[in-house]
């Protein structure tokens, strides 16, 4: 009778019995249900509603989402906090053009996720390159080094801003507090897509200890926190918070009037308030038995036959990186033949996101799995598929047309192109395509998976 192929989906999927390793951090209704808000989730299309009198309005809070941004700016210790409805990418890009004018320059890591370069064209703003470390053998972007920004600074007068991931996707953390020294001793403002460790600054507010310091308390002027990521929001929701005074306060509400939604959702705002409240009253608890849980996890993989962890230096470990000896993509079909959804992967390592939401039954889940393909599969030579060479950079093409991608090395790119997930550009305009980086997207879209910027054809754009 009913043709809704995306409802049929989710149903489908929600019925079974399926273990989630990517975001949201909520994993499901199980921690809404279990703390006291079951009544919110049966009421959910009810509460769909719009600016009635009562609900207040988002972009000028006095009554209840005044309330929510309060709890927030005593939670983060922020000087001010504000709900993103349009996700961290809408904080991210109004940071941007709130720090930097048109015509001006960013310093940005290279590994920046594709928000950042959507900032660069709409603000007008042009990049500066700051690329990260790679961790060894892997060929995955690691740190970001303050001494690289510090010199980036010093070339480029015209950059206002700089601003990089931390934790990255992999959660890999830089030295916030050294770069953001490095930026205020030169009057520039430090932006961090902190959308990957929303929950950092979460544990060490109720003396949780182990993982990096957050952001907020490296000195960073202006964060961008995924609450939805890794703690118990909705997909979409965020937070940007205000750290200092170096950033003018009207002129940042004046960009995300440009960037937010007119029409905000009060459901993504209302799982923002309920997991503020969660923090409030369970907080301790709830971290206490996530950091519980990793540390068991951690253990219990050290045992396990071919088997490698990645544990690289100021790493947000709530992300687990696994690395069995085998093809990513293998390992990953493998899990979600037993209903364990991985984040991620990249060459031989699958990227494991816990949140708040995950359940010791969850660890135990995937440890199972892990036992049975230890046992079944040999480890072989790792194979790196992410690339650590810097790409050319030329003039960003006016004229532009599509080409077919195994006759475009050499050529300019005109349009980012990106595996998603990460979502972080493999090719930026303005670089020149090589064959190293064409025959690896050509090979992902090959088995199916996303890579914005190639079309069905097997096409990218390039200037004429």
């Amino acid at each position: 009778m009913y043709n809704v192929p995306m409802k049929d989906y989710l149903l489908n999927h929600a019925k079974e019995n399926n273990v989630s390793f990517h975001m949201p951090g909520h994993k499901g209704s199980k921690i809404f249900r279990e703390n006291g808000y079951g009544e919110y989730l049966a009421s959910l299309v009810d509460m769909d509603v719009t600016e009635i009198p009562g609900a207040d309005n988002l972009f000028q809070p006095e009554g209840i989402i005044r309330k929510t941004m309060d709890r927030y700016v005593n939670l983060y210790d922020s000087k001010e906090s504000y709900l993103l409805i349009n996700g961290s990418s809408a904080g991210i890009i109004a940071s941007m053009m709130a720090s930097a004018e048109e015509g001006k320059a960013i310093v940005m890591a290279r590994n920046c996720h594709k928000s950042v370069f959507n900032g660069l064209s709409l603000g007008k703003i042009r990049p500066i390159y700051a690329y990260p470390e790679m961790v060894e053998g892997y060929g995955i972007a690691g740190e970001v080094k303050a001494d690289e920004i510090a010199r980036l600074l010093d070339e480029n007068e015209d950059a206002q801003a700089v601003i990089l991931p931390s934790p990255n996707y992999y959660g890999i953390c830089s030295d916030i507090e050294k770069i953001a020294k490095e930026c205020h001793k030169r009057g520039r403002i430090l932006i961090v897509d902190q959308a990957h460790g929303a929950h950092l600054k979460m544990f060490s507010k109720f003396g949780v200890k182990g993982l990096p310091r957050s952001a907020e308390e490296q000195g960073a002027d202006l964060v961008i926190d995924s609450i939805h990521k890794t703690l118990a929001s909705f997909t979409q929701s965020a937070l940007l918070n205000l750290c200092s005074n170096r950033v003018s306060k009207t002129h940042l509400e004046d960009m995300l009037q440009k960037i937010e939604s007119t029409s905000p959702s009060y459901i993504l705002m209302t799982a923002l308030d309920m997991n503020a409240d969660l923090l409030e009253k369970k907080g301790k608890e709830l971290l206490t038995r996530w950091m519980d849980n990793i540390e068991y996890f951690y253990g219990e993989a050290e045992k396990i036959e071919n088997l490698k962890v990645l544990r690289p230096d100021n790493l947000d470990f709530t992300k687990i990186n696994l690395d069995m000896g085998m093809d990513g993509l293998k390992l990953e079909k493998i899990l979600m033949d037993e209903g364990i959804y991985p984040e991620l992967v990249t060459g031989d390592i699958l990227m494991c996101m816990t949140g708040i939401g995950n359940t010791r039954e969850d660890f135990d889940r995937l440890l199972d799995v892990l036992r049975k393909v230890s046992a079944s599969y040999q480890r072989r030579e790792r194979v790196t598929t992410s690339f650590s060479d810097r790409l050319d950079m030329a003039k960003v093409p006016k004229d532009r047309t599509w080409v077919d991608i195994d006759k475009a090395v050499g050529k300019v790119c005109a349009q980012s192109i990106i595996p998603y997930p990460p979502g972080i550009p493999i090719a930026c305009p303005g670089e020149v395509l090589t064959e190293e980086v064409l025959s690896y997207v050509k090979a992902l879209r090959l088995k199916g998976e996303n890579v914005m910027g190639v079309d069905g054809n097997l096409r990218v754009c390039t200037g004429k």
